[in-house]
């Protein structure tokens, strides 16, 4: 996800609509950590705890969608990641990333599995076929039927719901959902009505948040699309915070601020029990292009493989 104006919806805006108790910006007090060295300890620490879920990422450094990614690669990364999580999300069912699903369940790990749809219908009975053809072989504990779709205007809510009913009626035993930016479900009732689990995105960052408010403020994205979820399971599939780059109202990119957030994030999500799905494993230079200098410093890992803290 990245930034565009009309889905700016700064945390104060929500403070002003919005029971206070039902705020939750509660999590550790930073000021006792004066030396960086022990606030990166503390997000050691964390890690270590282990996650319920992370975003696989795909390409190294010169590499971007589109590549045939090999499965070497792929077991490589999902090796490195096997310690300190239970659940990986991959994006794409094409092109090198079938593997994800596959490494995963060799490594002993559950399994989002995304079919990424565009305009390029073509490609997106490709990945359609691939999804349902993974989830077949036994590789997919939750499908999901694109990402981010609504949010891109690339395909209508009309088109998506038929891809989504099309892997319902294929995968009848496995939970099939779609990824969007929260608001998404909260206007497209219809989403929900399809879906067998809500997946969102909440990212603080991308709203302008301060780090001192941001966990407030995705708790607040998160009880948005429990208000309209009929009672179906809702998991936060993406949400994060970049360690450089350029910052975004008062959303300030730094190493900093992206060890508090996950440390707070982590503690948000195990006090809570919310499944969370962190965004991601591994900087990707490619992101550059479409979320400028920021796009690239998502990782917990950096680009060669080394954990940033």
């Amino acid at each position: 996800m990245s930034f565009r104006n009309e889905d700016y919806h700064p945390y104060q805006e929500y403070q002003k609509h919005h029971d206070p108790d039902h705020i939750d910006s509660s999590g550790v007090d930073f000021t006792v950590y004066t030396e960086t060295k022990d606030l990166g300890k503390l997000w050691n620490e964390s890690l270590k705890k282990g996650m319920h879920g992370i975003c696989f990422s795909m390409y190294e450094d010169g590499q971007q969608p589109g590549d045939h990614i090999t499965m070497e690669q792929v077991e490589r990364r999902m090796g490195i990641l096997k310690p300190y999580t239970k659940w990986v999300r991959s994006f794409s069912c094409i092109e090198g990333n079938e593997f994800v699903p596959q490494m995963a369940r060799k490594y002993g790990l559950k399994t989002l599995v995304g079919a990424w749809l565009s305009d390029d219908l073509e490609k997106n009975e490709l990945e359609i076929e691939a999804l349902i053809d993974l989830a077949n072989k036994g590789f997919v504990d939750i499908a999901a039927v694109g990402n981010e779709v609504l949010y891109r205007n690339d395909l209508s809510i009309e088109q998506l719901l038929e891809y989504m009913k099309r892997v319902k009626e294929a995968l009848p035993n496995i939970p099939v959902g779609y990824v969007d930016a929260y608001y998404e479900f909260v206007v497209h009732p219809e989403l929900v009505q399809h879906s067998d689990v809500i997946l969102t995105n909440c990212y603080p960052y991308w709203e302008g948040t301060s780090i001192d408010y941001s966990i407030g403020h995705m708790n607040d994205m998160f009880n948005q699309v429990v208000n309209v979820s009929q009672g179906k399971r809702v998991i936060i599939t993406e949400t994060g915070w970049p360690s450089q780059g350029e910052s975004l109202r008062e959303a300030h990119s730094s190493a900093v601020n992206a060890m508090k957030y996950f440390i707070n994030a982590q503690l948000w999500s195990s006090q809570n029990d919310i499944d969370v799905f962190y965004f991601s494993s591994f900087d990707e230079s490619w992101k550059k292009g479409a979320e400028g200098e920021v796009g690239a410093y998502w990782g917990l890992w950096d680009k060669i493989e080394q954990l940033k803290f």
